[in-house]
């Protein structure tokens, strides 16, 4: 399991650094992303800091230089809503992977219902409101993604319960903002999470409520 942080403070960075996460970056945040970091492109969609598609591209077109450690660039989206969300980046699921970028859709509310275009993008990206996101619903979508072989991430795991959940339905990787809130002691804990999720089964959907 791999997890996606922003880069608060000098620990968290040297963590980066060795491999041992990685980094979310948006544009709407200043973040300095460093040479042979793993890390994520997200939209800032779900923060209202989406830029526009062109402003978006001209983005990551920058950092092509480290797109060989990019695991994904996540498409925009429209937060909680999935019919929104394949109308608006069905256009940007091409141009995005023409620049090199392994392509992430966002499944959001209501996917289950909907035709989900397998072959046009390459990771899954569990979004959603937090009851759909542990729902059953967005659990099959997670194994179906699986199964053609998807990478699939879940977003704002904040909590060993959550980040236990997410490796239960077969996530390879998550993100959140556990570190922003007391980097230097929440460091460790986050690290021995990951140890232990490591540890854990693929595909035991939890029953038991998640936090």
């Amino acid at each position: 399991m791999e997890y996606f942080a922003t880069a608060s403070g000098p620990k968290v960075r040297a963590a980066m650094d060795c491999g041992l996460l990685g980094q979310i970056v948006t544009p709407a945040t200043g973040n300095r992303l460093e040479p042979g970091r793993r890390w994520c492109a997200d939209n800032a969609a779900f923060t209202g800091g989406y830029p526009g598609d062109d402003a978006y591209l001209a983005w990551l077109t920058d950092r092509l230089p480290m797109v060989a450690e990019c695991a994904f660039a996540v498409a925009p989206d429209v937060p909680f809503g999935a019919a929104a969300t394949l109308k608006l980046s069905a256009p940007m699921l091409p141009r995005i992977r023409a620049l090199g970028y392994p392509v992430a859709l966002c499944a959001q509310d209501g996917l289950e219902d909907l035709t989900v275009p397998w072959d046009d993008f390459d990771v899954l990206f569990i979004a959603g409101s937090t009851d759909w996101k542990l729902s059953p619903a967005a659990a099959l979508i997670a194994r179906e993604a699986k199964v053609r072989g998807k990478w699939v991430h879940m977003g704002r795991v904040n909590s060993w319960r959550r980040l236990q959940y997410a490796a239960a339905i077969g996530c390879d990787s998550c993100d959140g903002t556990y570190l922003a809130f007391g980097p230097d002691r929440n460091l460790p804990t986050l690290l021995d999470w990951l140890d232990e999720a490591e540890r854990q089964l693929p595909w035991g959907v939890l029953t038991e409520e998640v936090a």
